[in-house]
C-alpha cells in the first residue's frame, strides 16, 4: 500500500484528466501518483503535476481523501507555469513499463458524469462543487 496525491485542475469549465487505455479498457483519472518517502501529500501532488502534465501548480486545498490501497489525497490546484500536456514522467518515456497509454486532456465539467472517472466519488464531488 502506498499513499497517493492527485491534482484537480479546473480551467474554463474544464477539468484536466489523464485518459487511460489499458488492456482494452478506457477510463480517466485525476493526474497524480505515489507519494515518495519524506514527501508531504502536497509536495507529491506538485511533483506529479509536473511529471504527468508538464505544469507547476499551486495547491489550494485537499477536497477529498479516499481510502484505497492507502490514502489518496485530491488537491484543488491551479497552473502557475508550464504547458499542459508536456509531462515527461516515466509513464511517457519508459517504453518497457507496459502499463497502457496515458493521454492528458481537458474534459468539460458537464461531461464528468458521462465518462468513467476513477474514483467516481471524487468526480461527483468536483462536478457538484463547480455547477
Amino acid at each position: 500500500m502506498r499513499d497517493r496525491a492527485s491534482v484537480i485542475i479546473i480551467e474554463n469549465n474544464r477539468v484536466g484528466l489523464i485518459k487511460r487505455i489499458r488492456e482494452g479498457n478506457v477510463y480517466y483519472v485525476f493526474p497524480g501518483g505515489g507519494i515518495e518517502n519524506g514527501e508531504t501529500p502536497e509536495d507529491g501532488a506538485k511533483r506529479e503535476a509536473l511529471e504527468e502534465l508538464g505544469v507547476e501548480v499551486k495547491v489550494n486545498g485537499c477536497i477529498a481523501e479516499v481510502e484505497f490501497n492507502g490514502t489518496q489525497y485530491f488537491f484543488l490546484s491551479e497552473i502557475i507555469e508550464g504547458e499542459f500536456g508536456t509531462g515527461q514522467g516515466e509513464e511517457y518515456i519508459d517504453e518497457y513499463r507496459d502499463r497502457g497509454e496515458y493521454l492528458p486532456m481537458w474534459v468539460d465539467l458537464d461531461k464528468l458524469s458521462s465518462i468513467d472517472v476513477k474514483p467516481k466519488e471524487v468526480a461527483v464531488k468536483v462536478e457538484n462543487l463547480f455547477k
